[in-house]
């Protein structure tokens, strides 16, 4: 009976432990749970009613005091690392110290992210042992970590056959991503297709791009090294509608053109139509012209009237790329504009002419800049024709009448808005973006440094949507340790001999010492 009552406290604890796991091993019996932790509660009480003097001595004694002190600094301990754990969990932040900010999104990613206006939810289907799955689930964590309107989940394939009906999933790794009535699906997991994933769903309408043939440009439809296909696929996916126009007549001229892209006429435009691009500017429209040495004289007049200088030169450039030519110069200066913003890129211009803003500017221009600069050691000549078996002596920089770098190949222009005939209506400013070239943005050379990249970020801001981003992928690059052979046999005697020699001798007398006493 004794033991019983000193040993009452221990059998109520263990009672009242075994009915809180049967609650939670076996919810559906809670009459047997909730009985065992009300006879523990019993079980303790009794013991406290039956050894109440023995309790009242244990108090006083000083081995109660310390142990008492003890547990109270430890519940304080406790209770201190819980609010930490809490406050941490609903204020973290992320820290990335790899040099390429492997961990991090870039910039364009956050600022669409933080600006969301609407709860995206993101549904991946991926199976178990897909590698792409871990890759996405990081990927979006970094997504929810800037922002709260995402939620996603990840679905397997294989268990989940209704939801894969549903969504007319057809492949492994695909990512569904929807906001209200709108979705977009995706089936790769790069930041670049997650951004603009987010942005094409919450995006009223698409914006339709134009790109202008009939006159030698070259074609979106054409996939060979010459062609354009490439730059369409990238603005498809980016959320644009991409269409060709033969003609810029008047009459033809497309109602819901968002970018007018001329890339490339070989020959000249017909003035009829010249003067409908400029009825578009005029009236907010936005047009890229990318034109290529020796081609389409009438351009000249036609965009010095829209404060563009297009010069009938060639740039010469010192080799910057690897299998490249004199012919092929580098934009080393970019100037600071909206464009250009966190773009770190070089790009290249295989067979350019000099492009520059006229000073003083016409009435019609708010605002003339240009983009980019080659560096000093690029020159240009004048009317110069490329001929067969040309060597570098041919295109040798001419004190007399070449002219010095560093040679501007790109412009941008905003025209000033036209007061609006419709009352409480107003005109959007115009832009216009011209280019010396139209072969770095072509299939062969869009991939070289950052010329695609280049080509739509000019599209986004020509078209009023700077969201919208080309993301370059992010790489680990491999860092090793050059060593000349002395530091090499300096690091080996050091670490491999020295060291190991001095550990032992220390070792050695220590026992020695030891011994002798």
């Amino acid at each position: 009976m004794d033991k019983i009552k000193k040993n009452l406290n221990l059998i109520g604890l263990g009672l009242a432990l075994a009915g809180l796991v049967s609650l939670r091993i076996w919810p559906q019996t809670k009459i047997v749970g909730l009985l065992l932790v009300v006879l523990g509660i019993g079980a303790i009480a009794v013991y406290v009613g039956l050894n109440a003097g023995d309790l009242k001595q244990g108090l006083k004694r000083r081995s109660f005091l310390y142990s008492s002190n003890a547990l109270l600094l430890a519940v304080l301990v406790l209770g201190i690392l819980v609010l930490a754990n809490v406050f941490f969990s609903r204020h973290h932040h992320r820290f990335d110290f790899t040099e390429a900010k492997l961990h991090s999104l870039s910039d364009p990613s956050i600022k669409v992210a933080s600006a969301l206006k609407a709860d995206i939810s993101i549904k991946a289907f991926f199976r178990e042992g897909n590698p792409a799955r871990s890759r996405m689930e990081d990927l979006l964590k970094i997504y929810t970590y800037h922002t709260p309107r995402i939620k996603y989940e990840f679905i397997d394939p294989d268990k989940n056959p209704g939801l894969i009906k549903r969504y007319e999933v057809t492949q492994d790794g695909t990512t569904i991503f929807e906001a209200g009535a709108k979705d977009n699906r995706i089936t790769t997991t790069t930041e670049e297709d997650v951004t603009n994933a987010l942005i094409k769903v919450t995006r009223e309408k698409k914006k339709v791009i134009y790109f202008l043939e009939g006159h030698g440009e070259k074609s979106i439809e054409v996939t060979e090294e010459s062609g354009y296909s490439f730059i369409k696929d990238d603005l498809t996916k980016m959320g644009y509608d991409v269409k060709k126009q033969l003609t810029a007549l008047p009459d033809a001229f497309p109602k819901d053109c968002a970018l007018l892209v001329i890339p490339g006429p070989e020959k000249d435009i017909a003035p009829n139509e010249l003067e409908a691009i400029r009825g578009y500017l005029e009236g907010g429209g936005r047009v890229f012209f990318l034109v290529d040495p020796q081609t389409a004289p009438g351009l000249v007049p036609y965009l010095a009237k829209l404060g563009v200088k297009l010069e009938d030169d060639t740039v010469i450039d010192r080799p910057t790329l690897f299998g490249g030519d004199y012919l092929m110069p580098m934009m080393s200066e970019i100037a600071s504009h909206e464009i250009t913003k966190n773009f770190r890129y070089v790009t290249y211009y295989p067979l350019a002419r000099s492009v520059d803003v006229i000073d003083p500017k016409p009435d019609t221009v708010t605002t003339s800049q240009v983009l980019g600069k080659t560096s000093e050691n690029a020159y240009t000549k004048a009317k110069f024709v490329l001929k067969k078996g040309m060597t570098t002596k041919d295109i040798a920089f001419d004190a007399k009448n070449d002219k010095k770098g560093p040679i501007p190949l790109a412009a941008i222009i905003t025209l000033k808005p036209k007061t609006s005939s419709e009352p409480g209506k107003t005109v959007p400013e115009g832009r216009l973006a011209v280019f010396g070239d139209s072969d770095f943005a072509s299939n062969r050379y869009s991939a070289e440094g950052g010329n695609g990249n280049l080509f739509l970020n000019v599209a986004n801001w020509l078209t009023e949507e700077s969201d919208l981003i080309s993301i370059s992928p992010k790489t680990s690059s491999p860092r090793g340790l050059e060593l000349s052979p002395t530091q090499g046999k300096l690091i080996f005697w050091v670490s491999v001999i020295l060291l190991p020699l001095l550990v032992l001798g220390f070792g050695i007398s220590i026992w020695l010492k030891r011994r002798a006493l």
